[in-house]
């Protein structure tokens, strides 16, 4: 039998593709918006009379809140202005 020489590579060599599809982790914006569309489906959204009964709620608090803010403000400003005229007057 006759010796074979093992074939030397010659010339360009294939470059194999590092990372298939499948390998390859997705886009973090894309599996972020996937995972949030997940949670979404999960979340239990409240009836259309449970929201407006809550929306009247926030309203309420947050009218009550901005008059107590602003009687507060209206006391210590009147204050002050007093205190002022009281030291500067004297």
């Amino acid at each position: 039998m006759a010796e074979t020489e093992p074939k030397k590579r010659t010339g360009a060599v294939k470059k194999q593709p590092s990372e298939n599809k499948k390998d390859k982790q997705p886009n973090p914006l894309t599996k972020y918006l996937r995972e949030t569309r997940g949670e979404m489906r999960k979340v239990t959204w409240p009836t259309r009379q449970e929201a407006q009964r809550l929306t009247a709620i926030v309203i309420g608090f947050t009218i009550v809140f901005a008059l107590f803010l602003g009687l507060l403000d209206f006391v210590w400003a009147n204050s002050l202005e007093i205190l002022i005229q009281t030291i500067v007057g004297a």
